[in-house]
């Protein structure tokens, strides 16, 4: 793990087009701005976290269905997005 000091106002990069900016530090928080483009993904960790549980409970339920019809068991699979 690579670890950063950074004041208010400064930033750091990733990959040339993703910046992170410390915004400001009020107690034990530090707000941060991020700036990527639309196709990167960026989800706090508890939410990623709660996103595998769910992807992980609805594989083991895909293991033990039972095909319906002509289709595979979990054939297709959607799932609504969670809001924090």
């Amino acid at each position: 793990m690579l670890v950063l000091t950074r004041k208010p106002e400064e930033s750091i990069f990733i990959n040339e087009n993703v910046e992170v900016v410390v915004l400001g530090i009020q107690g034990n928080k530090v707000r941060l701005g991020i700036e990527a483009p639309k196709d990167v993904s960026i989800l706090r960790r508890e939410i990623l976290v709660e996103l595998n549980q769910h992807d992980s409970a609805n594989s083991d339920l895909l293991k033990t269905s039972k095909p319906a019809g002509n289709k595979p068991a979990g054939a297709t699979v959607k799932f609504n997005s969670l809001k924090s």
